[in-house]
């Protein structure tokens, strides 16, 4: 793992050195951090080893230092698809650091920032061109504000079971639009997406918190499963077009669950 200083250092390169070298460089930390603590299950839900993380005092430092690194680039400066790599890849971060951080015993949804709280989505946790930003003000007031909103659902990670999967390593420009797609067939394709009953569909809350982003209609969410669904649950969707029920598992996405 780099130094905080050599990764800050990189970041703030971005000004001055070529834009397809600091895409490559700038994203290796995550890069380095998600080859040593994501875990590739059997069941096709990718988890992530928090408690090996927490013990390793180094790693954490170099994940503080990335993330320091994305706060200090001058977002507003980058193409549409190196910017949403960079908010991905922080959001993940953050999430990831949050998870350490914190240790919840079973979910993210324990970590209450305040009573009231149902989450801790709403809290400032970076600054980015001077403005301090939550979770959910990456996600909700850029992301999905400014780029494809369907799409932007398989590349956040809210470190639950039941979310589509952290990627295995950092989102780039170079190769995004093929990796999400590749997140929405993986997600789709599996049972905590899409699941076909005898009464129906059961589907991931997923397509019911934000069905805005889907069409705003039942039809709309079913034509985009459509789009992502191997041709074996195409068709057995298409024998039953209608949704009866949504699911989503809060459990953390941690080897053992």
């Amino acid at each position: 793992m780099k130094a905080f200083l050599g990764i800050l250092g990189l970041a703030l390169s971005l000004v001055t050195a070529p834009l397809a070298a600091a895409r490559s460089d700038l994203h290796q930390p995550w890069d380095e951090i998600l080859g040593a603590y994501l875990v590739e299950s059997e069941d096709g839900i990718n988890r992530f080893d928090y408690d090996r993380l927490r013990g390793n005092a180094d790693d954490r430092e170099a994940l503080n230092a990335y993330i320091a690194a994305l706060e200090a680039v001058p977002v507003s400066t980058l193409d549409r698809d190196d910017a949403f790599a960079l908010w991905a890849n922080l959001y993940n971060a953050v999430t990831v650091r949050l998870i350490v951080d914190e240790a919840p015993e079973t979910s993210i949804r324990q970590i209450r920032p305040r009573p009231w709280s149902i989450g801790p989505w709403g809290v400032e946790r970076v600054v980015v061109e001077g403005q301090a930003l939550s979770l959910d003000d990456i996600e909700h007031g850029i992301m999905r504000e400014r780029f494809d909103a369907p799409l932007v659902h398989y590349a956040v990670n809210c470190a639950s079971i039941g979310c589509p999967n952290l990627k295995r390593d950092a989102w780039r420009a170079e190769t995004l639009q093929a990796d999400l797609e590749a997140g929405a067939r993986a997600y789709i394709n599996h049972p905590r997406g899409v699941r076909v009953t005898e009464r129906g569909l059961e589907l991931s809350r997923i397509y019911d918190w934000f069905k805005e982003d889907f069409g705003g209609t039942d039809a709309g969410v079913i034509a985009h499963i459509l789009t992502y669904a191997e041709p074996e649950l195409a068709a057995q969707v298409n024998q039953n077009p209608t949704i009866r029920s949504y699911d989503y598992d809060w459990s953390l996405n941690e080897p053992g669950r």
